[in-house]
């Protein structure tokens, strides 16, 4: 894997890394307080964990967090995103571990002690479990760095029949099963265990995406100091995904956090909103020929959505 730091034969980080005695995690909410609520509850109730900090990142949410005993509430004045939340909350940390966790994470009474054990041996690396879906479907948290024709594949509605056999073309990568132990290019930010001080000495995530894409960014750059992502299909949490935003937004933010990652790394956004542009087009045309056979479709209001999504806009609201 290029840029990767070298390893040992079996895998086996830097002698003398700093073990995995304390973690600070770092939850982000917005929404309804009950999920993080619930994973805060599951971390307690840990079998055999190490000492962790517990650190709420209340992001301007309109329904705020409430105070918790044992709980560091961290409130900001505006909603920020994804990235600017975990930051808040890392700033917050004395721990030097930070696990990054999406409030809407079911994990097993034994998640932090398998954590530890299995990502012990790579340190300094980035870790992550692997994702299911409350359906008990991976979510792939392994992935290939980000090339414009996932994107393009992802975004033809006419190929969505076929998803199962196209993992590989939209960036998954495929060796991230169940028992797995794997460097790969980047993992999925729901739940990543990162060193604080190379989290800190990059800057953190880059507060100019707004949600998506902020941890493919951030593990670039670690990549930079010699830093690997592991992903560790031997430790399984289940998680919901998207649960504090709809359906049409997330598609606007994802959309336009791809953009801003291609003009960060040299991937020319105008090539990728042109092909985004003619895929939109086969799909309007998919789903005209879809309304000719009667079925429940609005080609042209799609079209138009698909359009503003790629369209350069500002990101102001959640």
């Amino acid at each position: 894997m290029t840029g990767e730091r070298p390893v040992g034969g079996e895998g086996v980080g830097t002698p003398g890394a700093a073990r995995i005695e304390a973690i600070s995690v770092v939850i982000p909410h917005y929404g309804d307080p009950a999920h993080a609520q619930a994973l805060i509850a599951r971390l307690r109730d840990q079998t055999d964990a190490p000492e962790i900090q517990v650190i709420v990142v209340d992001d301007a949410s309109p329904q705020p967090f409430p105070e918790v005993d044992e709980v560091e509430v961290v409130r900001r004045a505006v909603n920020g995103g994804f990235g600017a939340a975990v930051n808040s909350g890392a700033r917050a940390a004395r721990h030097p571990h930070l696990l990054i966790l999406n409030s809407d994470l079911l994990v097993e009474p034994d998640f932090l002690a398998k954590l530890r054990r299995e990502a012990q041996p790579w340190q300094p690396a980035v870790c992550a479990p692997m994702l299911l879906g409350h359906d008990g479907a991976t979510q792939w948290g392994g992935r290939h760095f980000p090339r414009h024709r996932h994107h393009i594949i992802e975004w033809l509605t006419p190929l969505a029949r076929f998803r199962t056999r196209l993992h590989e073309a939209v960036g998954h990568d495929t060796r991230c099963v169940e028992g797995a132990v794997v460097p790969v290019d980047w993992l999925v930010g729901a739940a990543l265990l990162v060193p604080t001080a190379e989290f800190t000495a990059v800057g953190g995530f880059d507060e100019g995406y707004f949600m998506n894409s902020e941890e493919v960014d951030l593990q670039r750059r670690l990549r930079e100091r010699r830093i690997p992502s592991i992903f560790l299909g031997t430790v399984v949490v289940h998680h919901e995904g998207g649960g504090s935003s709809d359906s049409a937004r997330r598609v606007r933010w994802v959309t336009q956090s791809r953009l801003r990652y291609a003009a960060k790394w040299g991937e020319h956004p105008g090539l990728l909103r042109a092909g985004l542009t003619g895929a939109s087009i086969v799909n309007l045309v998919a789903n005209a020929l879809r309304r000719a056979a009667r079925r429940d479709v609005r080609p042209l209001q799609i079209f138009r959505r698909e359009l503003a999504a790629i369209a350069h806009v500002d990101i102001e609201e959640r």
